[in-house]
């Protein structure tokens, strides 16, 4: 922060204080008062209001409130001011952070060399990679890891980037950026309907022969490419198996062709953090362990 916005700083939180402390001070009692059973002249439903102090202990907490906010800001710091305690919510973080790490280093290191595939058969290891999965993962794919509309389920064998213990600690380590074209503007309304008649026969649902025949020409020539020839995807892409009639973005209620056809008119973009600088290498790995348990 520069000098002129931490002395802004200063001097704005000096004169709301010396404010404070002369508006206590000057209305404790209005001036003139003689009488204890005068008056402000103030009446209401008839009732009138005395000339009267505040009592002392509702007062005196005011000026204690002011006392500790002096004493906040020079314990603490403000601006370019550090504070004689010194702290800081960083500082504090670090310590916290090298005692956790103190604590259960050893434990995550232990962990860190038993491959991903075989942690799922050590209890204390899945339970820690399920506090990891609740306290950063659940949010999006949900408590029982089942996921939500867009982001996928992790109980099921259905995979956008593969499903080895490699690919699925390199998912969570690094994130994943999905990217669907939208092709609303390049097949017009009724190349969209007809592709997405062939998607439906891809997935074995209910059909349009005729127009899934057409929608098979333009598939082979505008989505395999990213989805494979006989549409059972590509996981170093990230595009999803069209066979297996699991959806991302199916909204309950709603007709499967609907869904299909929004998907190809607007396209998707799907984003997923990379945690590897948040939790560690050696956390990521254990909860990697954890989603890998939940498909196997």
């Amino acid at each position: 922060m520069t000098t002129f916005w931490s002395a802004y700083i200063f001097v704005l939180t000096g004169i709301t204080i010396a404010g404070l402390v002369g508006l206590i001070h000057f209305t404790r009692k209005m001036p003139g008062s003689t009488d204890a059973e005068e008056t402000t002249g103030h009446t209401f439903d008839g009732i009138e209001e005395y000339n009267n102090p505040m009592p002392k202990w509702w007062l005196n907490m005011f000026w204690l409130t002011i006392i500790f906010g002096i004493g906040y800001l020079i314990y603490y710091p403000v601006g370019n001011w550090e504070g004689i305690g010194k702290w800081t919510s960083a500082k504090q973080l670090a310590e916290e952070t090298a005692a956790h790490n103190e604590k259960y280093g050893e434990i995550f290191e232990r962990f860190a060399s038993i491959p991903v595939e075989e942690l799922k058969d050590n209890d204390q290891a899945i339970r820690m990679g399920q506090q990891l999965f609740q306290n950063n993962c659940a949010l999006c794919h949900g408590q029982t890891a089942q996921g939500y509309y867009g982001f996928p389920n992790l109980t099921d064998d259905d995979w956008l980037y593969g499903h080895s213990g490699a690919e699925i600690k390199q998912t969570i380590a690094n994130g994943r950026m999905g990217q669907m074209p939208a092709w609303g503007e390049t097949l017009g309304t009724n190349g969209v309907k007809i592709v997405t008649e062939y998607v439906l026969k891809l997935s074995g649902n209910s059909h349009d022969e005729v127009m899934a025949a057409q929608g098979e020409v333009i598939f082979s020539q505008m989505c395999a490419a990213c989805h494979s020839a006989d549409g059972t995807g590509m996981a170093a892409l990230g595009a999803p198996n069209l066979t297996d009639n699991i959806w991302l973005y199916d909204i309950p209620n709603q007709d499967l062709a609907t869904d299909i056809a929004i998907t190809i008119t607007n396209g998707r973009a799907g984003n997923m953090p990379a945690w590897q600088g948040i939790l560690g290498e050696e956390k990521v790995h254990l909860l990697a362990g954890y989603v890998y348990s939940l498909s196997n």
